[in-house]
Parts: structure tokens; C-alpha cells; sequence
């Protein structure tokens, strides 16, 4: 069961994010949770309460390991290229940062002291913090970008679009031979080749 501050803030987050595609552009001096927001949510006013609920991906009120992995991006394909040392050196650190218990988390609490006293999230340079669905990240990183409410199929043509749409053709694709398996009774192919008559 959701909280009702954060039901609030959700609902209250998708009318600020997609209020329009007039956004101001973000203050240089903006540290990483506000970067985050901007290019992840496109939201640029909120509280630290608001962007800890919109992390804590499981309502436990406390970030673990992996939520702080998910925060960053860190399980998203765009960073890949990032070592799991580098991942785990940085979210050791994150925890380090607010975890005033020892608990090998960060509570609700520890995290609004923490910033309220002028501890941020540090950037590693990973980028945003793509934690997204692919649906979502098209959306919010090209679409809204680049495309308006008028857009029709034939002016989808960009190359990020091409791609979107490959991928959404493969993923049929692979659901439709799926689907054909699950109605054989046999399946040949899986059927070890030592196992098979010859013939």
C-alpha cells in the first residue's frame, strides 16, 4: 500500500513533468539530486522528503543498496561501461554520506538531516541516473524533446525513434515465437541433437 504523501507527490509529479516543454533551464550550480530531477523527471522544485520517497522504489522508508543503484542509473544499460567496483565504491560512499546508524542504509530520516544540514548526493560523472523503463526514457530523453502533441507516425524519422520502434518490432517478434512454441506439444529444438533419430 502507497503512502498518501506519496501518492500525493507522484500525482503532483506527473502534472509538474508534464505540465509542458517550457522548462527553465537548470542552474549551473546545481548539485547531482537536481540534475537528476530536471533531465530525469523534469521536475525542478521539490524537498528532500519528496525526492527520497520518489527513490525509495519499495516504500520501506530506507534506500539499500540497490536502490541507490537504481537512483544512479547504475542498472541501466548506459552504463555498461562502469566497472562493479566503480558501482559499489560509489554507493559505499553515498551510504557513508548520510547512514548515521550504521544500519548499511539510509533512512528517511538520515537522508532529510543529512540535507538539511548540506549533505548532497555526490556526481561520479555516471551521467542523470537513468532508471527508467526503455518506454520511459524514449519518452521523457527524445520524444517530449523532440516531438510535440501533433506528431504523427511519418514524422517519427530521427534515429533514436527508428531504433524505438525496431526494438518494439523485435520484442513482438519474439512474443509471437513464443506463443507458436507454447502451442507445440514437442519441441524439436530442444531436444538434444545425441537425442534425436536420425533420418
Amino acid at each position: 500500500m502507497y503512502s498518501i504523501p506519496l501518492l500525493t507527490f507522484v500525482i503532483l509529479g506527473g502534472v509538474w513533468a508534464h505540465g509542458g516543454h517550457e522548462q527553465q533551464p537548470l542552474n549551473p550550480e546545481a548539485h547531482w539530486a537536481e540534475k537528476h530531477m530536471f533531465e530525469e523527471h523534469h521536475i525542478s522544485t521539490f524537498d528532500a522528503g519528496s525526492f527520497f520517497n520518489l527513490h525509495d522504489y519499495d516504500s520501506s522508508s530506507e534506500w539499500t543498496y540497490e536502490d541507490i543503484a537504481k537512483t544512479y542509473g547504475l542498472k541501466d544499460r548506459s552504463t555498461s561501461h562502469i566497472t562493479q567496483q566503480e558501482k559499489d565504491t560509489a554507493i559505499k560512499k553515498v551510504i557513508e554520506l548520510y547512514d548515521r546508524d550504521l544500519s548499511g542504509t539510509i533512512s528517511f530520516a538520515e537522508y532529510v538531516v543529512g540535507e538539511a544540514s548540506g549533505i548532497h548526493l555526490p556526481d561520479f560523472g555516471f551521467g542523470p541516473g537513468h532508471h527508467g523503463d526503455d518506454e520511459y526514457e524514449y519518452e521523457i530523453h527524445h520524444f517530449e524533446k523532440f516531438h510535440g502533441p501533433d506528431t504523427t507516425v511519418d514524422d517519427l524519422t530521427h534515429p533514436e525513434d527508428i531504433e524505438h520502434f525496431r526494438m518494439h518490432e523485435e520484442q513482438e517478434a519474439a512474443a509471437e515465437k513464443q506463443e507458436r512454441l507454447d502451442r507445440m506439444s514437442i519441441v524439436q529444438e530442444n531436444i538434444p541433437q545425441k537425442f534425436r533419430r536420425n533420418g
